[in-house]
């Protein structure tokens, strides 16, 4: 099964879940990308609860976008997990202060309140010293949302895919399904 995260103030319809949806209903692979709730605790109780019924029946690889590859570092880590990131936010904690009042969701156009405590609710996740043997980073050289230069540094260890220019939504996504999925093997 892949379980892929998505991003702050996106949703499980999002293009890269598109993209992977498509790709793997074609390769027979199990999907699912919940659109999860904003408030941080919530969304891992909900990603918990997906992976614990999930890994009864068969093995789950993680793909993070974003906010969502942050919290793919945490689940991960607490449950062995292989995972995939996507222009991962390294510290949320810090970076989505920014964000801090209403905000709308970028596919549906729903609004949602996100305030400082939703913000440091965050550090309950942060993963001082992520396995990174299971871990393979994306990251574009021409996000405009966050530095890739500091997820770079943070998985040091991790298999890297480094492409100059892009943006935060990752261009040319699509190119890299296989290499996703065979990283992965699900």
């Amino acid at each position: 099964m892949l379980l892929f995260i998505h991003g702050f103030g996106s949703s499980g319809r999002g293009d890269k879940a598109q993209m992977l949806k498509a790709w793997c209903q074609e390769q027979g692979i199990h999907f699912m990308s919940p659109s999860l709730p904003n408030i941080p605790e919530l969304a891992i109780e909900t990603l918990q609860e997906i992976i614990e019924v999930i890994q009864k029946h068969e093995p789950v690889g993680l793909v993070g976008s974003s906010l969502g590859g942050f919290y793919a570092t945490w689940l991960a880590n607490h449950y062995n997990l292989p995972y995939v990131l996507v222009n991962p936010s390294v510290e949320p904690y810090i970076t989505l202060e920014r964000a801090i009042g209403q905000g709308v969701n970028f596919h549906d156009q729903s609004s949602y309140e996100w305030n400082a405590q939703h913000t440091e609710s965050l550090l309950q996740f942060k993963v001082a010293k992520p396995n990174m043997e299971g871990c393979l980073l994306m990251v574009q050289t021409g996000d405009e949302l966050l530095d890739y230069r500091q997820a770079v540094d943070y998985y040091s260890a991790a298999k890297q895919l480094v492409e100059e220019g892009g943006n935060h939504g990752f261009i040319g996504f699509d190119r890299h399904l296989k290499t996703i999925t065979d990283f992965l093997q699900v």
